[in-house]
């Protein structure tokens, strides 16, 4: 028999769960940012009325003027944005669309992307070498020294560590010497 002390979170969280949640109320949860208050300016101060023996103005604290440059940050949570985009269909199909496109589609486009990226530099990478004169040997050269490393030996056509492969091949795969010829 199971242990029903386990099944006791499983039956809240059930509970809490909106079978039908409404666009209009549920996208977004208010928090302290959602009300706009304009701000109310404190009460003059009454240093004027003081002595200026008592008050320096220089040692007044003055609150710094904020510029707002940035717009505020967009609700990232998936629940809201799917949410959001689900407010205006209207048919059973577009709600079909919506849900393959933000669950199969674009998680699809976005990992094809970024492993395509990944291995792009990895092939750049492989092949960068670090005698050049490109900008990306430049680059390279400056990375090993500022973080200390030897630079790699460079690689020379030696017979000798031909005959060492070619004799190692051959013992190890069975390999004839006509494919090395």
């Amino acid at each position: 028999m199971a242990d029903h002390t386990l099944e006791i979170p499983e039956i809240i969280q059930t509970a809490s769960i909106q079978s039908h949640p409404d666009p209009a109320h549920d996208i977004n949860s208010s928090t302290a940012a959602s009300e706009k208050r304009p701000v109310v300016a404190a009460p003059a101060s009454d240093a004027g009325s003081l002595s200026s023996d008592i008050v320096d103005e220089s040692r007044v604290i003055r609150p710094l003027r904020r510029h707002h440059t940035l717009p505020p940050l967009p609700d990232l949570r998936f629940e809201q944005s799917y949410l959001a985009s689900l407010k205006d269909a209207d048919t059973c199909g577009r709600v079909a669309w919506i849900t393959i496109r933000d669950q199969v589609l674009l998680p699809l486009i976005q990992g094809t992307v970024w492993t395509l990226a990944l291995s792009g530099w990895k092939f750049w990478n492989r092949s960068a070498s670090l005698g050049g004169q490109t900008l990306g040997s430049k680059v390279r050269r400056w990375w090993y020294e500022v973080n200390n490393w030897k630079l790699p030996p460079k690689w020379t056509r030696s017979p000798k560590l031909a005959s060492q492969v070619e004799e190692v091949s051959r013992h190890r795969y069975g390999l004839s010497t006509s494919l090395f010829e």
